[in-house]
């Protein structure tokens, strides 16, 4: 496996730290750019702002650490550049600023790294595309499972802002070639939050609905990035970045039945294969999940 040189937007956040954690185990140097600094030994932080176009410029053509001053050869090139910085959900910030601030900064980010030359960009999409979690009212997919080529259409400031990201990873990797992987990552998971939530999310089943019963593992969503990072050729795509099975006791047709009714499905599902459906990353990424809920929760 290749060890690369990237350059981690948003690694202070609950999922990016968990990323990084994982992308420094498989020997990879990582720098950090973030508002705040992730305090994780191996790491550097620069404290940058994603939605200023020169901070950007200046982060992605800068020296990862100390250690990179000694050879006396000028600036290493960065491999790949990982973008998660973000307003992280609706009811934060103002809807404006929330638009504002992810669609400017993943602009900042893919225009920076593409002019600098860099040839793996890897952004952060969100399940929230699919129109179904911040929607207005209770509103169903217009067919099950949710897969990558789905007529995205979310009523959402949030959503929104990801879905014009993934329009802006796209035209850029037309004019420029390079490769640039936009991951529709599903509900984040951190280790602990198995114990803390997932007991009332099995007893309660329609809090999850929302979230279509989808969950990545933050650790497993760090595989998926390293898969990524280890990939090229692909051009721009996008992936669902979610683990294999709904976090539910229930059935898929059966979450279906009681939560969509009426909604088709495109396709036989296993047992209980996630209606956010991560074929696509198994497939074509070789993704295979570490981190099932089934592990943790008794």
């Amino acid at each position: 496996m290749t060890k690369q040189r990237i350059c981690f937007t948003g690694g202070s956040g609950k999922a990016g730290k968990h990323v990084i954690a994982y992308l420094l185990e498989q020997g990879h140097t990582v720098m950090n750019v973030d508002l705040s600094p992730l305090h994780l030994p191996g790491v550097t932080n620069l404290i940058a702002d994603t939605t200023d176009s020169g901070q950007m410029f200046n982060a992605l053509s800068a020296y990862a650490s100390f250690d990179e001053l000694e050879p006396g050869t000028g600036i290493p090139h960065f491999d790949a550049v990982v973008h998660f910085a973000a307003v992280p959900r609706i009811l934060l910030k103002p809807d404006n600023e929330t638009f504002r601030v992810n669609t400017l900064g993943t602009y900042n980010v893919i225009e920076a790294a593409v002019k600098l030359g860099i040839q793996k960009i890897i952004i952060a999409s969100s399940e929230t595309t699919y129109g179904i979690c911040f929607s207005d009212g209770q509103t169903n997919p217009k067919v099950l499972p949710l897969e990558e080529d789905y007529d995205v259409d979310p009523m959402d400031s949030y959503g929104l802002s990801k879905v014009v990201n993934e329009q802006t990873a796209r035209s850029f990797q037309r004019r420029s070639g390079v490769d640039i992987y936009a991951l529709r990552i599903g509900n984040v998971i951190e280790p602990h939050e198995y114990q803390e939530l997932f007991p009332y999310y099995l007893t309660h089943p329609e809090v999850r609905r929302r979230n279509a019963f989808c969950y990545i593992d933050a650790r497993d969503l760090g595989q998926i990035v390293d898969l990524c990072l280890q990939k090229d050729g692909l051009g721009y795509q996008v992936f669902n970045a979610g683990n294999d099975h709904n976090g539910a006791l229930l059935s898929s047709k059966e979450l279906a039945e009681k939560f969509f009714p009426g909604v088709p499905f495109r396709r036989e599902l296993a047992e209980h294969e996630a209606l956010f459906s991560n074929r696509k990353i198994r497939e074509v990424l070789g993704f295979k999940e570490q981190h099932n809920w089934q592990k943790y929760v008794k």
